[in-house]
């Protein structure tokens, strides 16, 4: 007699075997087309009655059979919620239908992972809109940042959504490039720092974080989209490396986007020293890498390093690429043709779909018994849509409140005659073109501005108060009178007359000015939106300039994805508020700090230039990047990297050194006593920065190498101590190699990169010592209260 015992659970399919022994039982199993399916993903919309979703159309991409496909399996789907308008409970209904169909056609029940956008939030219907990252940079806050990003992890999660494309670690080199406001800014510490926060809060509600774009992507030449790159080996490893590198080693991300660029003529997609040898051989990342949406086939259609989308594949598979994005192109036929040819070795596929499977099984999509049914949908009847709908709330009380300490942190005070705050003036005149619109304050990463426009029938689907509104409401008592003067990028100047009379006839001016996020020249800001000067859009300035003319205190105040030059307003306006798309709750914000309700917290992740015209430039540039007396430009800034005013005032004072001698595998400790010597609550941020003067290769004159936010009462002070490694001192030698070298340095310690409060002389001594991705990366801050040490 036998007894029968019931079906046996299969090796990949049961979690209590190890992710390694699992997932080769897998691969051993699979047929090489199921291989393949897993390599690759189509690109989707859910549907608005919770029906499955549907393959997007798009003009880059070849029609998609999705019933042909799904009998191998499928590796990811792309955007579901993202690419159209639907109810977010409905969206998670369509999703669950569709991991039901693919679960169901392939044979080993595998499911596939769905990546959404989320650079200013889960890009999708009715979502919280943050600020964008460029104002996460301006907090210098990377706590706030980790828990704004979990908070959007946990959105995301909820809705059966895997894995976010983000962060943006691209340093800015270039402020001409449109995509700016993706990025942190234009130091490489701040970048990591910050954007290594992002990871850890997006991992830790369980959503694969994506890095990107790795390497170079913020470099290319005059600030175009797409254009090659020129940079040596010291400039990107310096500085476009360290903030991924940073993110691989401290954050737990588990995917890396390559870039679109090619850097000395090879493109990231096809780099396998940049792919392989740096990123999984050296620093140790074990995830996934994921192409930027269209990039393999930009190997042979663009780039022109392959012949055949055959050949792309199988270079990018080579570098190191795992997963197509946004939709099978290469990965599809082309591979299965050129591995028949033997001309790609099926060793790289099996490469590439371990990796794929491993991250399936780490999120659980390979257990048996996996429930497709995502967290927002339990306990909810599916079978009837109507009583599905309306029931996830994604912009709630307390994301909106998130967001609103984020812009808050985020808003940067760049001049000020003491016209701020403003003390309830009778009649305020706002001028500028976005001062009434309800998009104004998002970026072009946000669902209302990246596929709103193109469903206008839809409402936005949150609240979006205006900044005029903002001001009323602050402002209740004062007469308030909007003239948008001007259009956002428009030649005409019929709007001057009215803007002009009504600044004339007010107490004060709110000129409102800056961008309108957009996509591929539909914006003045965005990604292939790229400027050809930082003038401001349109006839923007001249209108400033018009309203500085009447005498009426101006308060120009920015709303913009870029830094502009502002020409006379430097020295003339009454005060300059600078904002980079502070998201949602931008515009209470802004109105918050005009009217004193909110203190100026904010940095500037970037620098602001005096004139139009001097890019490519940051503060990160050697000693011949500044003003000399050989040329006739002078690239010096009108606000540097880290400025920001407050409606108080900080004391620094009381520094010591010990030790002053410092072996170059040693560290030193500074200390000093910051004290609030206004009348008003305040927060400083102290930024140390390093400068070498002598060097056995170019060096930039000053860089940051630490920060720390210090609120302090009225009167309070503080003792704050910062112990700095040597190892900071390390830059990439003339051999390659990282390298701490002998010799005198300075440690500043700053309000600013053009602001240097206190400076401590350091003699390194000893042997020149490389060091190499283990390194120390940061200082160790202690703040002791009342001064005392």
């Amino acid at each position: 007699m036998t007894v029968d015992s019931g079906p046996t659970t299969a090796i990949w399919n049961d979690p209590s075997y190890d992710l390694a022994t699992r997932v080769d039982a897998l691969v051993a199993a699979m047929t090489l087309d199921e291989k393949l399916a897993q390599l690759y993903g189509v690109w989707v919309g859910a549907s608005a009655d919770g029906g499955e979703v549907a393959p997007y159309q798009h003009e880059m991409e070849d029609p998609v059979d999705l019933d042909a496909l799904l009998a191998t399996g499928l590796g990811q789907l792309t955007r579901p919620f993202g690419t159209a308008p639907v109810d977010p409970a409905l969206g998670a209904l369509s999703l669950l239908r569709t991991q039901q169909r693919i679960v169901a056609a392939n044979r080993f029940g595998i499911p596939a992972l769905a990546h959404e956008e989320c650079l200013a939030g889960f890009a999708t219907w009715g979502a919280t809109a943050y600020p964008v990252p460029l104002s996460w940079g301006a907090t210098f806050d990377p706590p706030l940042i980790r828990r704004m990003a979990a908070a959007i992890g946990a959105d995301m999660r909820r809705l059966g959504v895997h894995q976010g494309l983000a962060p943006v670690l691209d340093v800015v080199r270039d402020a001409r490039w449109g995509r700016v406001e993706e990025t942190v800014g234009e130091d490489p510490y701040l970048v990591g720092t910050v954007g290594t926060a992002y990871v850890q809060g997006l991992e830790s509600a369980g959503v694969v974080a994506t890095l990107k774009h790795f390497a170079g992507y913020s470099a290319s030449r005059a600030g175009r989209n797409h254009a090659p790159v020129s940079m040596g080996p010291r400039e990107r490893a310096d500085v476009m490396l360290l903030p991924f590198e940073m993110a691989v080693r401290e954050s737990g991300a588990r995917s890396v986007m390559h870039a679109y660029t090619d850097t000395d003529g090879i493109p990231s997609a096809a780099d396998g020293e940049l792919l392989t040898g740096l990123l999984r051989d050296t620093w140790g990342f074990t995830g996934t890498v994921v192409a930027d949406y269209f990039g393999i086939a930009f190997l042979h259609a663009l780039h022109r390093v392959a012949g055949t989308w055959g050949e792309a594949a199988g270079a990018a598979l080579a570098a190191g690429v795992d997963v197509e994005l946004p939709t099978v192109k290469t990965f599809g036929a082309p591979l299965r043709a050129a591995l028949a040819a033997g001309e790609v070795p099926e060793a790289l596929v099996d490469r590439a779909v371990r990796r794929v499977l491993t991250q399936k099984a780490q999120l659980g999509l390979l257990d048996a018994g996996w429930d497709p049914v995502p967290p927002a949908l339990h306990g909810v009847d599916l079978d009837d849509p109507e009583v599905v709908r309306g029931r996830v709330d994604l912009d709630a009380p307390a994301n909106r409140a998130l967001a609103r300490q984020v812009a808050e942190e985020a808003i940067v005070l760049l001049r000020n005659d003491g016209t701020l705050p403003l003390a309830a003036p009778a009649r305020i005149a706002v001028v500028g073109p976005q001062a009434e619109s309800p998009t104004a304050v998002l970026g072009c990463y946000s669902f209302p501005v990246h596929v709103g426009p193109r469903h206008p029938e839809t409402p936005i689907g949150i609240e979006l108060p205006t900044l005029a509104q903002a001001l009323r409401a602050e402002f209740p008592d004062s007469e308030v009178r909007v003239e948008p003067g001007a259009s956002v990028d428009g030649p005409e100047t019929d709007g001057f007359a009215a803007a002009v009379a009504a600044a004339r006839d007010a107490d004060v001016v709110i000129a409102v000015l800056g961008d309108r996020a957009g996509l591929f020249g539909r914006g003045t800001s965005g990604e292939g939106c790229d400027v050809e000067s930082l003038a401001l859009p349109g006839v923007q300035q001249q209108l400033l300039d018009a309203l500085l003319d009447t005498g009426t205190p101006v308060v120009v105040t920015l709303v913009a994805g870029r830094p502009y030059a502002l020409g006379r307003a430097v020295n003339e306006a009454a005060a300059i508020v600078q904002s980079f798309f502070p998201g949602e709750e931008g515009p209470s914000a802004i109105a918050g700090v005009l009217g004193g309700r909110v203190e100026p917290q904010g940095r500037l992740p970037v620098s602001v230039p005096r004139r139009p015209g001097v890019q490519p430039g940051t503060y990160l540039t050697a000693r011949l990047g500044q003003v000399t007396d050989v040329s006739n430009l002078d690239p010096t800034p009108a606000y540097g990297f880290g400025h920001g005013l407050t409606y108080t005032r900080f004391e620094w004072s009381e520094l010591t050194v010990d030790p002053a001698v410092v072996e170059t595998d040693g560290e030193v400790r500074l200390a000093f006593t910051l004290r609030n010597a206004g009348e008003r609550w305040g927060s400083e941020v102290v930024q140390l920065y390093a400068h070498d003067p002598v060097a056995s290769v170019v060096q930039p004159v000053q860089r940051l190498i630490g920060y720390l936010r210090v609120p302090l009462e009225p009167g309070e002070s503080c003792r704050v101590a910062v112990t700095v490694p040597a190892d900071l001192f390390s830059f990439t030698g003339r051999d390659g190699r990282r390298v701490v070298e002998p010799g005198e340095v300075e440690l500043r310690l700053a309000a600013s990169s053009t602001d240097p409060r206190l400076v401590a002389a350091v003699d390194l001594r000893g042997p020149a010592r490389h060091v190499d991705h283990t390194r120390r990366m940061h200082p160790r801050f202690m703040v002791t209260p009342g001064g005392a040490w």
